[in-house]
């Protein structure tokens, strides 16, 4: 079986692009010569600056001869029918073969293909890859119509077994296929032949290019720890940018250089980024003193200097960068030591969205529920709201405008020059957090109420316009969003009525959507003022509805009125992605689903608390057997309760039970009874769930002995009474009809 080479020669391809072009080529290569019946036994695609890279193993030599039998139409058919399906089968009329099946005579073709070699095939598959390769952007040179990422030179197409390698002939716009390629471009000029895939490896190393993207990562990885390593130093790790620069050289020589004197008093993350974004150099920090005292840099060349002149002209250019970004934090220090003012009042002229106003209302909304979030994190007030309006505010410094990564960050850094405590400092940094899964939660009290009110804020702000999450997209992730409340409220065990935080936040949207300016502020401010006073939405809107009189009166009445399903919408949004995250969590759907049927299902922590000890109890014994007797109660009273058209709800008496084990069951009902009110007034649901398990065994006993529509109707009416009092105290626990099986 031959193995098949294929490279894609061009100018320099995008870092960016590399690894996702190799994997393409791959794909439509391998792809097509399966559809066309070549089977193959492995195939590896790897890329550099200046090529693609497939290899294929274990080919085979040609592809298999086929037989096809194909159902045609009903003898007598139309004419057009039959033509028609003679030209998709390939076949003459004559060739035709009449069958009876059930449904008639009917003709049958039987097609035949003869296999073809491989070199026909693999020449037809990359033809068709090479033209309709899926590039995010490309270009066409000279005066031909291909299109590729930048002007394609070469193409070595070859298949080899032991006899030796043999050619593909194909030709694409005017370049022919060979058995020749290039190494590097400056310290191996020209053109040499290759045999195969492990001789085509080992001559670009010769000719100064290392294949293989890992490797060239390794490389620069293990140079460069040597290097900081000899100056006592340590790199400040980046995969991401590892594996940018790996996708830059085809001879990587790393190089390390000075930072000068006059930069290093400057926050290392602000060093790292400029280095990074502008220049893609590793930030080499002194373990000592934590500050970014070198750079790393990878040149694609070695050189009779050892890289003495690339690295001067790096670190001339170096200076220029840092020297931009210490005038933006001179500049940004100055502001924010004169309080800051300036770049809050700018972000009224910032567009957060065109319904949702300003940031800087977006930032009012924001203070206004991190006040109403102080009393559930045990935090003041004052000091949430102060921290949220600053949270944003570095959005208008110098250093964000040209590095937004940094946000937050320079919030931190610039809140002790503008007289902010600690606490605020480290809500600004923080209250963009969690922003996935795998990110941490602050645990700060004041970063958390910040943290919750920006993401609350955002989901309200966003189901208010009815720009709700499809299936297929999120663009302003709001699933994440909902996550990160999620967690926010769990990992720091708050408990929050998310109902009403989603009715106030809702309102101040309504009010800002629907009203002139200054019947916005005075509705806005009295809300706020209500809710921090009296910490109830109720008791709020019904203050402010006293204040104001006439159509404005009923126009916020009208408001709050079309408030509960837009609320109870985004209260569902959040318990979808509450059973996602649980799940992830080893609690099934359906104990969640059980417990979200309860009262306080917008208690995320209270709702939690109650899965994790139903889910405890239900891996248990008693756990399983009791369901199916709550079930088996609750299916013989829905039964009866049918057909007697009445609730049996009330009056089961001991005085009517007949056999011990009916006795036994009220006693055990009463006990039961006893212990569940307290735990759940308590929330202690593992002592809710031990009371409940004890009735396993009374209830099992009940249903053996007793029968439940007995002919006296005294007997059958107490009997089914004292059903109902099963489901009522198991059920006040949680909905076990919703658990499955």
């Amino acid at each position: 079986m031959p193995d098949l080479l294929i490279e894609l020669f061009s100018e320099e391809i995008p870092a960016r692009m590399q690894t996702r072009a190799a994997e393409d080529l791959k794909k439509l290569v391998t792809d097509g010569l399966v559809e066309a019946g070549l089977t193959y036994a492995g195939a590896a695609a790897l890329s550099t600056p200046r090529r693609l890279t497939l290899a294929v193993e274990g080919l085979l030599a040609q592809s298999p001869d086929t037989r096809e039998e194909r159902k045609g139409p009903k003898v007598g058919a139309p004419d057009k029918a039959i033509e028609g399906f003679l030209r998709g089968a390939g076949v003459t009329r004559d060739q035709l073969e009449e069958r009876e099946t059930p449904k008639g005579a009917v003709y049958f073709a039987t097609i035949e293909k003869k296999g073809r070699p491989a070199a026909e095939i693999i020449a037809e598959v990359l033809e068709n890859a090479v033209r309709n390769f899926p590039w995010p952007k490309s270009m066409r040179w000279g005066s031909g119509s291909l299109r590729w990422v930048r002007p394609l030179h070469s193409i070595l197409c070859i298949l080899s077994d032991e006899a030796g390698a043999t050619v593909v002939p194909l030709d694409v716009d005017g370049i022919a296929s060979g058995d020749t390629t290039e190494g590097h471009r400056f310290m191996a000029p020209g053109r040499f032949a290759v045999t195969g895939f492990a001789d085509y490896e080992a001559k670009l190393k010769a000719a100064k290019v290392i294949l293989s993207p890992a490797e060239r990562a390794d490389h620069i990885w293990a140079e460069a720890q040597n290097a900081a390593f000899a100056q006592g130093m340590e790199i400040v790790e980046d995969k991401g940018l590892l594996a940018e620069v790996a996708g830059l050289v085809e001879w990587p020589v790393v190089l390390m250089g000075d930072i000068a004197e006059d930069f290093i008093h400057l926050p290392p993350e602000v060093l790292q980024t400029s280095m990074k974004e502008h220049q893609k150099f590793f930030s080499v920090k002194n373990p000592k003193t934590d500050r970014i005292e070198k750079f790393i840099t990878v040149a694609n060349r070695e050189t009779a200097d050892h890289g003495a002149t690339i690295l001067a002209g790096n670190q001339k250019v170096l200076f220029a960068r840092l020297a931009d970004a210490k005038f933006f934090w001179e500049n940004d220090i100055r502001v924010a030591e004169a309080g800051g003012q300036p770049w809050l009042d700018s972000l009224g002229n910032v567009t957060f969205h065109n319904k949702l106003g300003t940031q800087a209302e977006r930032i009012d909304r924001i203070a206004a529920m991190a006040r109403a979030l102080a009393p559930s994190v045990n935090v003041d007030a004052k000091l949430a709201e102060k921290a949220a309006r600053w949270a944003k505010a570095d959005l208008s410094s110098e250093m964000v405008y040209e590095f937004p990564e940094l946000q937050g960050l320079m919030g931190k850094y610039y809140a002790a020059p503008a007289g902010y405590p600690t606490e605020v400092a480290d809500a600004a940094l923080e209250h963009y957090s969690p922003l996935g899964p795998s990110d941490d939660v602050p645990s700060a009290p004041v970063s958390v109420a910040v943290a919750m009110a920006d993401k609350l804020d955002t989901l309200t702000g966003f189901w208010a316009i009815d720009e709700k999450p499809t299936g297929s997209k999120d663009p302003f992730a709001l699933r994440r969003a909902a996550l990160g409340v999620i967690r926010l409220v769990l990992d720091n065990n708050l408990r929050v009525e998310l109902d009403k935080l989603f009715d106030a936040q809702l309102l101040r949207h309504e009010i800002a959507l629907n009203e002139d300016g200054e019947s916005r502020a005075a509705l806005l401010r009295d809300l706020d003022n209500e809710i921090a006073d009296h910490g109830v939405f109720g008791a709020a809107i019904r203050t402010i509805l006293d204040h104001f009189d006439g159509d404005l009166s009923k126009h916020l009445a009208e408001v709050k009125d079309s408030l509960p399903d837009v609320s109870s919408d985004l209260l569902s949004f959040f318990h979808d992605r509450l059973k996602v995250y649980l799940r992830d969590k080893g609690i099934r759907h359906d104990v969640i689903d059980a417990c979200l049927a309860m009262p306080g299902n917008d208690d995320l922590t209270l709702l939690v608390k109650r899965a994790e000890a139903l889910a405890t109890f239900l891996s248990t014994e008693d756990g399983e057997n009791l369901i199916q007797g709550v079930k088996r109660a609750s299916n013989i009273l829905a039964q009866a309760e049918e057909k007697d058209g009445v609730e049996y709800s009330y009056g089961a008496d001991v005085k009517f039970a007949e056999d011990d084990s009916e006795k036994a069951l009220f006693a055990a009902l009463d006990a039961a009874e006893a212990a569940i009110t307290p735990a759940m007034e308590a929330e202690d649901f593992a002592a809710a769930m031990t009371a409940m398990a004890a009735l396993r065994a009374p209830i099992d006993a009940f249903f053996e002995a007793v029968q439940i529509n007995a002919d006296n109707q005294v007997i059958r009416r107490n009997r089914l009474n004292l059903l109902s009092r099963i489901r009522m105290i198991c059920g006040g626990v949680a909905d076990l009809s919703k658990i499955e099986g």
